[in-house]
């Protein structure tokens, strides 16, 4: 099998859908399956990799880390002829996406979709809710071509399926729980941060409006002085709030930017919480990430993530933008030891059950499904009728 995977975003960018595309990639090449990537120039250029062909881009102004391509369809085309893909995937509804469906019907290469963000929630955040109708009427016609469309959770499944979208299939994720897990050495955390406070409270993540930070930072200030004085908080992301955060949070708040691998394995592992206020996920592969770590999480009812938690078994569910409530549930976690080592027990427990490798095997059976379709279908299109058959020998 040859995969094409069309995307507007892709390594070394550090967000959720370009992390999972890495992992995805990595599993190709260690099961020796073909696949090309058309993504987005990146000043970190992995110019040598012959699976990645960087189309030249702009930076979006919206987010600058992210970058719109400028396709040159001629040389796509050329590329993807030599390729010649058996599929194509589209993971992003932009200039890359479009341009993957755009060459599959062109092509007649059979397309498969995947949605990882909800966009509309987004909206709400950056004052455009008004755009809502007109995104989800684009994001249906984006989506119409795709014999498959993949969706991380259950959550986001019911969303789409209310807006009518079909062929949807679940393509959840997984961790890797070699990288993650609650064993490191947690004073070199402490000595490394400086932090001589009882409790570790962490949040990883982009700092950004529809993060919901904001919830974050007022959980901190709500909670009583007698046992905040205890607490260390630690932000792990960058992202354009992170000014205004630091300048109104409080002194026991540090911001260390963005981690990745041990680093952050480390900060996951040493943390006694991990608050995520998040309600715009289609997932959440940080919560599954802290939970991997032996760390309960704290995170907003909402959005792929309310899958992931089993509310006071591996963590607490709150209401989105309710920082009372989310203040409440990190006092009572806090002062119960016992509640929440447990809690990372079966937090642990239940992210071993979440393999990459299985997840990804299933995502091939989609593919070879949605390709052997597709042979099927051309070939009783090729194939006479028994009427034109029986034209053919009267006519011999």
């Amino acid at each position: 099998m040859k995969i094409a995977i069309f995307t507007d975003t892709f390594y070394p960018e550090i967000n959720g859908v370009a992390r999972t595309l890495k992992r995805l990639t990595a599993y190709l090449e260690e099961k020796h399956i073909s696949f090309k990537i058309f993504a987005p120039y990146s000043y970190d250029n992995d110019s040598n990799d012959t699976h990645i062909l960087r189309i030249k881009s702009l930076p979006f102004y919206l987010y600058p880390e992210c970058r719109l391509a400028i396709p040159n369809p001629l040389f796509i085309k050329k590329e993807l002829q030599n390729f010649a893909p058996d599929v194509i995937h589209v993971v992003t509804p932009f200039t890359m996406g479009l341009c993957g469906t755009y060459f599959s019907r062109k092509l007649k290469i059979p397309l498969v979709g995947s949605y990882h963000t909800n966009f509309d929630s987004y909206l709400t955040f950056y004052n455009l809710s008004f755009l809502s109708k007109l995104l989800w009427k684009y994001m249906l016609w984006f989506y119409r071509p795709c014999k498959k469309i993949f969706v991380p959770s259950h959550e986001t499944m019911h969303q789409l399926q209310k807006h009518g979208f079909q062929n949807l299939d679940i393509w959840t994720r997984g961790v890797n729980c070699e990288l993650f897990h609650p064993f490191y050495h947690h004073d070199s955390i402490r000595k490394q941060y400086g932090i001589s406070k009882k409790f570790l409270i962490t949040y990883a993540g982009r700092l950004a409006p529809e993060k919901d930070v904001i919830t974050f930072l007022h959980a901190a200030k709500l909670l009583p002085d007698e046992i905040n004085q205890h607490i260390q908080w630690l932000v792990v992301g960058d992202g354009p709030l992170r000014e205004e955060l630091q300048h109104t949070a409080p002194e026991n708040m540090l911001f260390t930017g963005y981690l990745s691998g041990n680093s952050l394995a480390e900060v996951y592992s040493a943390s006694d919480l991990f608050v995520f206020p998040s309600s715009s996920e289609t997932f959440g592969n940080v919560v599954l990430e802290a939970l991997a770590s032996g760390t309960p999480a704290i995170c907003a009812n909402s959005g792929g993530v309310k899958n992931i938690i089993n509310a006071g078994k591996t963590g607490e569910l709150c209401t989105p933008a309710r920082p009372q409530e989310f203040a409440q549930a990190i006092h009572s976690l806090l002062i119960n030891e016992s509640l929440r080592k447990q809690m990372g027990i079966e937090g642990r427990k239940y992210a071993l059950t979440q393999r990459w490798e299985a997840i990804f095997d299933q995502l091939i059976c989609h593919y070879d499904h949605v390709v052997n379709e597709h042979k099927k279908n051309h070939t009783i299109q090729q194939t006479p009728s028994s009427q034109a058959l029986a034209k053919v020998k009267t006519g011999l």
